[in-house]
């Protein structure tokens, strides 16, 4: 894993130079199907991002992991009936598309733990089968979410269709950062790019990247309870 994690920060290195960024990317190691002592080892060479899409599984993961100093995302789907959890035990959420959602998260937050994280996540590519608010109905969900009490927009966050070549990689990337700049809010995050991705992503401004495969290798083929 060590040398996975150098290379990957060499990716994510020459793509800041490459877009004459002088600012920092945040690693987002994602854990899905992966065990706990998967996410130790990343811990161990200096990992302290960790997201998780299932809920069952993270939480099941960071029983194990108490002890260490980690910062959970949570960047999968939301069913109504698990905000509860998700807004007691997550620093961020980067799934937010209803402002039911945003609602219950920021009602469910405890009042001893800080503001919660929320990007709203936005389907750029207007896939039928991917979650997200439309780009024209960011606008208003945003401004909702700004007044919850107990939550934190921090910006947004994109899921796009596969594409092979960079320029088409780049094109969703850029409509997220156009979009989240035209908003004229005080937003500092975008959170966009994978393994596949992630160099389109930095060069179009992404501060959060959401990686797995390419720190952890290739998922287990055990799908894990949500």
């Amino acid at each position: 894993m060590e040398r996975r994690l150098q290379h990957l920060q060499a990716r994510i290195d020459e793509a800041l130079i490459a877009a004459e960024r002088r600012d920092e990317v945040t690693l987002v190691a994602v854990g899905k199907t992966q065990p706990p002592e998967r996410l130790l080892a990343a811990y161990r060479l200096g990992v302290r991002h960790f997201g998780e899409n299932y809920l069952q599984e993270a939480l099941e993961k960071q029983e194990a992991l108490a002890h260490c100093d980690i910062t959970w995302h949570f960047i999968g789907p939301i069913q109504s009936n698990k905000t509860r959890p998700i807004a007691c035990r997550f620093h961020w959420v980067h799934s937010v598309d209803r402002l039911k959602i945003a609602r219950r998260l920021s009602a469910q937050r405890p009042d001893w733990l800080p503001p919660l994280n929320v990007c709203l996540q936005v389907n750029v590519s207007g896939e039928a089968s991917k979650a997200g608010v439309a780009p024209d109905e960011v606008a208003e969900l945003a401004r909702a979410v700004m007044r919850l009490p107990r939550l934190r927009l921090r910006g947004l966050m994109t899921l796009p269709a596969p594409a092979m070549d960079r320029e088409a990689q780049r094109r969703p990337f850029r409509l997220l950062r156009q979009l989240r700049d035209s908003l004229s809010l005080d937003l500092d995050t975008l959170s966009m790019g994978m393994s596949g991705d992630l160099e389109a992503a930095i060069l179009e401004g992404a501060t959060l990247v959401r990686v797995g495969t390419a720190l952890f290798g290739p998922r287990r083929n055990a799908h894990p309870s949500k």
